[in-house]
Formats: C-alpha cells, structure tokens, sequence
C-alpha cells in the first residue's frame, strides 16, 4: 500500500509514499497494517492528512522523531491470502510475481522475478539473470503473459533489455 519515507517534525509523523487508489480508506485512524520487514510493524493508524501534496501518517506507538526515521523505507502492505487475486484480470499483488521464472517466448529460461519496483510512469520486474539483475517494462508488449498457475512471466524482451545485446527474443 505505500512506504514510509522520512520523519516530519518531532511528534513520530512520517511521510509515506502511497501505493493505492484509495489512501483515505487504507490510511483511516484505527486501520492497522502490516509491514514488510515484519519486525517493524504491524502500524495502527493514529492520524493521516495531505501535507503540501504528500501523505502524512502518524502510528499510535511512534512517539517521536528517532522513533519514526527508525521506520524509514518500511514498506506497508495488504495481508492477503496467497491464492487470492485482484478483481482485475490484469492486476497483480507484488507477492504473486515475485519469485515467479521468466522466460522467452520460445521457453528459455531468462531469471527469476525478485521484485517489483513502482515508478509513477509504470511498474519494473526486477529479474535476476545470470548477467545480474534486469529491470523490465511490466507492460503487455514486453510481458505479454503472467502465468501464476505456472509459475513464470513470459518476457518478450527487445534486443538489450536482457543482456548484452543479444535480446531475449
């Protein structure tokens, strides 16, 4: 749902970098989420507002400033089961793609799903290739399938993307 970024004053405020469609309902006092790592959480809401554009949160146990910098880059998150999916056809919980193979249209085995990076342009599968880590478009004419039942991405990738040059074509 969004990472905590820096503190903001001396009372435990924290910016948080929202990643849904509807902060006000997930960022409501009294909601409690869970974070990624675990260890840090999990957060009850005590109070959320737009502060010049950004979101502003404070938890009900982050008292002061150390406190809330101690959160930065925490990220918070939905506890969803496995096996359940967005009502989208076309979305996806990070969870679910991370860990999944990708492969080349033709089934080449191409590196594994690690993680999945939110930019506000579009999101990146960050794949783990054997020339090292890979930052994908996760857009359909590059990824054009996602098979979780299977367990891989298929990525069409242009010649470079994934290597040196020679495509993943």
């Amino acid at each position: 749902m969004g990472r905590i970024g820096p503190a903001h004053g001396i009372r435990g405020d924290v910016l948080v970098e929202p990643r849904t469609d509807d902060p006000g309902t997930r960022f409501a006092p009294g909601v409690v989420l869970v974070t990624d790592p675990a260890e840090r959480g999990p957060l009850e809401v005590a109070d959320a507002r737009d502060h010049s554009g950004r979101l502003l949160v404070r938890f009900a146990s982050v008292a002061d400033r150390s406190a809330a910098e101690a959160l930065r880059g925490t990220w918070l998150v939905v506890d969803v089961p496995d096996d359940e999916r967005p009502e989208d056809p076309e979305e996806y919980y990070d969870h679910q793609l991370v860990g999944l193979r990708a492969v080349s249209p033709q089934g080449v085995d191409l590196g594994e799903v690690t993680d999945v990076v939110h930019l506000p342009a579009q999101d990146l599968l960050a794949v783990q290739t054997p020339g090292g880590e890979r930052l994908v478009p996760f857009v359909a004419a590059i990824v054009p399938v996602v098979d979780l039942d299977g367990g891989r991405v298929v990525v069409d990738a242009p010649p470079g993307l994934l290597d040196d040059g020679e495509g993943g074509a």
